[in-house]
């Protein structure tokens, strides 16, 4: 049965008025029989419209019409017989319009829609790109980083990680060395294991080095991604071959190796691709080749006097190397006192090896490297303070940071982004600096872990940066796309800065040097005043002057010794006297 009820348009969203009647209009009695026919439903699904229903309705607006027009416009409306170009018959002729009645009226009618007109040219349409032969601006894009995955010793009882690695074939994978470096520490179950990771799994490693004794530095050869060497806590040094499996392939002998911890191992550019170059606590730099580890090719101590007898006594442990393919002969030594030593190979006597003696920091250099871009001009990383240097510039930095708060353990420069390098602190946070973008302080500074970081690397491809922690992990952190790229005037800006400060630091070091030259010279006029007779040494009047000043230093304390002897009248009487005279001198 369907049931239509119609009802007016204007009757619509009225409420209900419900009446009650005494009225029945259908009725049916109940079948008992119909109930075994009843299922019960469970759920139940109802719908229920909460919103308020509306209407759909369509207008139409009424739209604006533009065009553009152009209009030349020239004088004229002139008079035919008034020559506009005669300045006395265009005034008389204003003269007379103006005294017109209907003058003011048509000024007053003309007003409003000028007015209307003034405005709209003097409106600015902000959308309007008003230079389209311009590039546009590029918007700042704040610095941010994240991480990526994180390699974690294997081992139950953790190892610090002392040094870190990237394979010469695209960054496919890293090298990680662990080796606790505290002295006479408790390392019982500790494992001497190193590992290679591939970036892209964080799971296990790809293979696990395992040497007799703990790898504290392990480095990857440039040109050959399947060979490595490392430099062990015994003082021995070792060669790997990834295809021959978990163990060196060649190690040298303990008796002609370092005598203390290898801190540093580097790859010389070299015609068989097999030498490097090791550097110890113990003061020596030796040469190897890899495929004749059972003596070194060359030795080289970092003495700090320049003699051609070098003393191993008084040489100072090497913490840190530095090599620079581009220059294959020499190379920058940092050392545990803190004083850098700058060499060239090709030289025949120390003296022509070690070429420059620099105090760079109060501690020991933990890094020292070239800029990528800037050979002459390099960072190095102690104390509390990271610095950059110039090797025009020898008695001082060009550039240096604030002190930080931690210790900096680690820093390495973008090998992208010419103006930027990254710092490792002892907090474990992470400080990326820009020269060109500020210099009192980083640009992005981020708490990696909770541990110190030990150690820092950066990809070739500028976008990766890894950091070592005391506990064995290592970060995989990812920077954004404005910390990679340099802009196009990145390197003439920053040539300009380190040509400003290597000009100021030069004239500071020439004003230094005369101020020390002039107080050395007058000294040195003072003594020949007395001791000098003719150009030559008068021995009779310095034996006088030594004899003078031994009498007045007896004397003195002799009258000190008479006047604190109890009882002594006399000194008492003095002491008076010179006090009165002393009150009297004040007043």
């Amino acid at each position: 049965m369907e049931v239509t009820y119609k009802k007016e348009r204007r009757y619509f969203g009225r409420p209900t008025a419900f009446e009650s009647k005494d009225e029945v209009l259908f009725n049916e009695n109940s079948n008992r029989e119909l109930s075994k026919n009843y299922v019960l439903r469970n759920p139940v699904d109802d719908g229920t419209q909460y919103g308020t229903r509306w209407s759909l309705s369509q207008a139409n607006t009424e739209r604006a019409t533009y065009k553009h027009i152009g209009i030349t416009h020239n004088e004229g409306g002139w008079p035919k017989d008034i020559n506009m170009h005669d300045p006395e018959q265009t005034v008389r002729y204003k003269r007379k319009i103006e005294k017109d009645e209907n003058y003011i009226n048509e000024v007053m009618n003309l007003t409003k829609p000028m007015e209307q007109y003034i405005l709209q040219n003097n409106a600015v349409n902000i959308y309007e790109n008003y230079f389209e032969n311009s590039e546009p601006a590029p918007l700042p894009e704040p610095c941010h980083s994240r991480t990526i995955n994180v390699y974690r010793d294997p081992n139950p009882i953790k190892v610090p990680v002392t040094h870190l690695s990237w394979s010469p074939d695209g960054g496919l994978r890293m090298a990680i060395s662990h080796c606790d470096m505290k002295f006479q520490g408790d390392k019982t179950g500790q494992k001497c294991n190193s590992y290679i990771w591939e970036i892209e799994n964080p799971n296990e490693p790809y293979i696990t080095l395992e040497p007799k004794v703990p790898c504290v530095c392990l480095e990857y050869n440039q040109k050959d991604p399947t060979s490595l060497v490392s430099g062990m806590y015994n003082g021995q040094v070792a060669a790997w071959d990834t295809r021959h499996g978990r163990f060196p392939v060649m190690i040298s002998e303990r008796e002609i190796c370092h005598r203390d911890p290898v801190n540093s191992v580097l790859w010389n550019n070299s015609k068989s691709g097999s030498e490097f170059f090791s550097g110890a606590s113990d003061g020596q730099v030796l040469w190897w080749d890899t495929r004749k580890l059972n003596e070194p090719l060359d030795r080289l101590l970092m003495d700090p006097v320049r003699s051609d007898e070098q003393d191993l006594g008084r040489s100072f442990g090497v913490s840190v190397l530095e090599y620079e393919t581009t220059i294959p002969t020499r190379f920058m030594v940092g050392t545990e006192m803190g004083m850098l030593f700058c060499c060239n190979r090709k030289g025949k006597t120390p003296v022509e090896k070690i070429q420059i003696r620099m105090m760079c920091h109060l501690g020991p250099i933990y890094a020292i490297m070239r800029n990528p871009a800037f050979v002459k001009n390099f960072l190095t990383v102690g104390d509390w303070c990271a610095r950059i240097w110039s090797e025009d510039c020898r008695e001082s930095s060009i550039i240096w940071t604030n002190n930080s708060p931690a210790m900096l353990t680690d820093a390495a420069w973008s090998y992208t982004k010419v103006s930027q390098f990254f710092i490792t602190r002892m907090d474990g946070v992470l400080d990326t600096w820009d020269l060109l973008q500020q210099q009192n302080e980083p640009v992005l500074t981020v708490k990696v872990c909770d541990e110190p970081l030990y150690c820092l690397r950066t990809s070739e491809s500028g976008k990766f940066v890894t950091c070592g922690s005391k506990l064995g992990t290592t970060f995989l952190i990812e920077v954004s796309e404005n910390m990679v790229t340099s802009n196009k005037n990145d390197k003439p800006l920053l040539t300009a800065m380190f040509e400003r400060e290597n000009r100021r630091e030069k004239i500071l070091e020439a004003k230094s040097r005369e101020i020390k030259l002039k107080v050395k010279v007058n000294q040195a006029a003072d003594q020949n005043d007395v001791t000098m007779v003719d150009g030559k040494f008068n021995l009779d009047a310095f034996k006088g002057i030594m004899e003078q000043v031994e009498a007045e230093y007896f004397a003195a304390v002799e009258q000190e010794r008479l006047r604190r002897v109890p009882g002594n009248k006399q000194d008492a009487e003095e002491s008076e006297l010179s006090e009165a005279g002393s009150i009297k001198t004040r007043d």
